[in-house]
């Protein structure tokens, strides 16, 4: 398989490296059993290319930066470490594509010009254990400007768009610290915001809770005095549209500054045979695939004896078990099924007002599932109901909410009727029709 295959974000101490820490860096002893078991990770998933991000690259104030050298190397003797060398080869096809992605992207990207480039302390301290288990792969070191924290976003997923295009296993490093200002000894200085801004990075990089890094408050980012803020936003961006299985490996700070080691690991993907698939679900991925790619309504010829009647219809869209959209009607609006799903379909990939709409490399991240639904039958009693098998509308003040049913989280009445009249924008006072509806799944 080839694409991005690995991400993981990584501290740079210098002292974590036992030539120069001399017996201190066992008071970070958690960082660095983390750094050997992402070292493992790293090999296990044998990535033929490296993406490395440091804050201490050489950067541009308005452009993201690239080395374009053959090759890359380094040393730690400036921080006291004699006989540590580092060399790699760069890959400069992968430079050419990325120049060219960020191009039609309009992000600004710089070469940083040197015969072969240096490496700092960024990518040197934490590569000392991640070069220990893999070796001679090529490294193509990357800088991060003074940008909006949006363009980094974009940055990144202009890498992923590169890495779509080299056919080849790619492994991203992002290196940075989190806050530096922890302790009153802090390098920086001592600011209580620094232990909060922490916090919510670790938590968010835990949940993989990307719009909480996205969003986070611009003065809660200059109290906390980080390095790694953006190579982290970097590779977000990488990893947007992937299924992601994230996993913080440590956190600590007993300098002052906070270092955290993180893995995002892919899940496999699960496919489905288009020949076993249901024709109504084939159906409602064609409509959404024929549309997103080519702008183009299908129009259903050929169709089946379920298609061929008149009911309401929802079609949900899901990625990697999320919801990403939702639509329908309760009661058809169409001449028949079929057209029914096609256009139910690609309303939930664009324009589901939950949701961005559904972009064209996520396509083969999604899967659909088709609910035809019987006709509304008015209840007089709410022990008529059953939140596993039949779907709710509620009526009131000339507003309808509609929850369709067996939906996970969902496992009493009160719990199936809150809801449904919180979508209709009524109050428990006010006075409601209730009906209840059973459904056809297709999945």
């Amino acid at each position: 398989m080839s694409g991005i295959v690995f991400g993981c974000i990584v501290p740079h101490p210098p002292l974590m490296v036992p030539e120069i820490g001399k017996g201190k860096e066992n008071e970070i002893i958690n960082t660095i059993r983390s750094m050997e078991v992402l070292a493992k990770k790293l090999k296990e998933v044998q990535p033929e290319v490296i993406f490395v991000i440091s804050p201490h690259s050489i950067a541009h104030y308005q452009a993201m930066g690239i080395a374009n050298s053959r090759t890359v190397h380094g040393d730690l003797k400036g921080w006291g470490a004699s006989g540590l060398n580092f060399y790699f080869n760069n890959d400069l096809s992968a430079v050419e594509i990325l120049q060219e992605e960020c191009r039609l992207m309009e992000i600004p990207l710089k070469p940083i010009d040197e015969k072969s480039y240096s490496l700092d302390h960024g990518i040197l301290a934490p590569f000392y254990y991640l070069m220990k288990t893999i070796h001679d792969i090529p490294v193509i070191p990357l800088a991060f400007s003074w940008l909006s924290l949006h363009h980094h976003f974009m940055f990144g997923q202009a890498i992923r768009r590169t890495v779509e295009k080299m056919n080849k296993r790619v492994a991203i490093v992002a290196s940075g610290d989190l806050s530096h200002r922890l302790i009153p000894a802090a390098p920086a200085g001592y600011d209580p915001l620094g232990a909060v801004f922490d916090r919510k990075v670790v938590d968010a990089i835990s949940t993989y809770d990307v719009q909480t890094i996205l969003n986070l408050d611009e003065e809660l980012i200059e109290h906390a005095g980080e390095c790694g803020l953006r190579s982290i936003i970097i590779l977000l961006g990488a990893l947007d549209g992937l299924s992601i299985i994230p996993e913080v490996l440590s956190y600590e700070g007993p300098f002052g500054v906070g270092y955290m080691v993180a893995s995002f690991s892919l899940k496999e993907k699960v496919t489905t045979s288009l020949g076993t698939m249901n024709p109504l679900v084939l159906l409602a991925k064609e409509s959404v695939e024929n549309y997103i790619r080519n702008a183009t309504v299908i129009k259903p010829e050929t169709l089946s004896p379920e298609m061929k009647k008149q009911s309401g219809v929802f079609v949900c869209i899901k990625k990697y078990g999320d919801l990403r959209g939702c639509i329908g009607t309760y009661e058809p609006s169409k001449t028949n099924i079929a057209e029914e799903i096609v256009a139910s379909a690609i309303s939930a990939a664009i324009n589901d007002p939950r949701f961005p709409p559904v972009r064209a490399d996520e396509l083969d991240q999604v899967e659909y599932t088709v609910d035809v639904l019987t006709p509304p039958e008015l209840i007089d009693s709410t022990e008529l109901l059953d939140p596993r098998r039949y779907g709710l509308i509620i009526e009131g003040k000339g507003r309808r909410g509609l929850l369709l049913p067996n939906i996970e989280g969902v496992d009493t009445i009160d719990q199936q009727i809150e809801i449904t009249r919180n979508k209709a924008g009524l109050l428990a006072e006010d006075e409601i029709s209730i009906y209840r509806f059973e459904v056809k799944r297709y999945k």
